[in-house]
């Protein structure tokens, strides 16, 4: 069986993702550059005609957008399960999925990230405090909601790491490293959950760039 191959860049938070599920599941896979601009032009319009990141192919087996990616992994791979049989916990996980995808990435942190870290530090743009004053009120809620949807539990998913754990981890870590993330975590159990998903083998043998971290 060929191993599985995911294109885009070490430094989407969307491309870590897959690569955290695919290191949770121990399985090897090829990691495919799609440098910046790039995910824009052919082959990769191809892959993706949505030119997002990123895109997956397992045994001539092409597809794209990460909730499915994510989903294919748990349930092609049959190692450490990724999605809960609880009823309530299973929703749950889907609840927060939602949460990111529509709320907390394309109007918290992408705009927070990216104008701290992505834009004046590796583009040379300037930073635009408008953006990010904008995005504080959203950032504010989804960081409040998600430590109560938290609470007491080890991880989202209850007692065992989930996809909205590896969505979210790959959203927060470098996030919560700028002031708006570390004063937006500070004092909540999404500290602890961090620090957790952090030690995990996954998270360490599929790190981003250290150029992200060093400009973080």
């Amino acid at each position: 069986m060929a191993r599985p191959i995911v294109y885009g860049p070490a430094g989407s938070t969307y491309v870590w993702s897959a690569r955290l599920a695919l290191a949770e599941k121990g399985v090897a896979h090829d990691l495919v550059d799609v440098p910046f601009g790039a995910h824009r032009e052919a082959p990769h319009l191809a892959r993706h005609p949505f030119a997002k990141v990123p895109a997956f192919e397992h045994d001539g087996f092409a597809l794209y957008e990460t909730q499915a990616i994510l989903r294919y992994i748990d349930e092609g791979f049959p190692a450490s399960p990724l999605q809960p049989t609880d009823l309530h916990q299973f929703a749950r996980m889907n609840q927060i999925i939602g949460i990111i995808e529509w709320y907390f990435f394309p109007k918290a942190a992408a705009p927070i990230a990216f104008n701290r870290i992505i834009g004046p530090k590796l583009l040379g743009l300037p930073t635009d405090e408008v953006a990010i004053a904008e995005a504080m009120p959203m950032a504010r809620t989804c960081f409040e909601v998600l430590d109560g949807l938290l609470g007491d539990q080890a991880y989202f998913g209850g007692e065992q790491i989930s996809i909205a754990d590896i969505m979210m981890a790959a959203q927060l870590d470098l996030l919560c490293e700028t002031p708006e993330g570390a004063g937006l975590i500070a004092d909540t159990r999404l500290v602890s959950w961090l620090e957790r998903m952090k030690s995990r083998p996954s998270f360490v043998a599929t790190q981003p760039p250290a150029m992200l971290r060093e400009a973080a």
